[in-house]
């Protein structure tokens, strides 16, 4: 079939190819930046007993009190343990844990106050980059927004495409 397919046509297929595996190389990396980025603002704290993943779990729980399912949906975590790093933040007292009422097998989680603090801390950090990049007008061309369009509908066919296989 490609065979038939007009060369320009090829040409504009190989490159929107290439072009989609460079976005996610430069996603993944992306990922591990931010990862080292929120590592550095807790060794700048003084905060080196968190791990960039257990900062990002106490980011997104946020003021919700959530399941674990609930929590690992809400996030990357890249190769990590949820559970592992629950149980982590629960020793170290950042996160209060207790059996729902409903299911006793179901466990719900919530910042106690020195995760609220280390939530705080991060998103301060995503703030102030937030500002600066909106500054420098690196937020503009395309706006952000369209960009966050845009990986949202690749992110809906990738849950598309892995909840058809089956």
């Amino acid at each position: 079939m490609k065979a038939l397919m007009p060369i320009a046509d090829r040409e504009m297929e190989r490159d929107q190819t290439d072009a989609y595996f460079q976005s996610l190389q430069l996603l993944e990396r992306l990922h591990r930046l931010m990862l080292d980025l929120v590592k550095d603002e807790f060794e700048r704290v003084g905060k080196c007993d968190l791990t960039p993943v257990q900062g990002l779990l106490l980011y997104h729980l946020g003021e919700a009190e959530v399941s674990a399912g609930e929590l690992r949906s809400r996030g990357m975590y890249q190769g990590s343990n949820v559970s592992y790093n629950l149980k982590k933040l629960v020793t170290m007292g950042y996160v209060h844990h207790e059996r729902s009422d409903q299911d006793r097998r179901a466990i719900r989680v919530r910042l106690t106050p020195e995760g609220q603090e280390m939530r705080a801390v991060i998103r301060q950090l995503f703030a102030r980059h937030a500002e600066a990049l909106s500054m420098g007008g690196v937020l503009d061309d395309p706006p952000l927004d369209r960009v966050n369009r845009q990986w949202q509908r690749v992110e809906r066919y990738w849950t598309e495409q892995i909840r058809y296989i089956y």
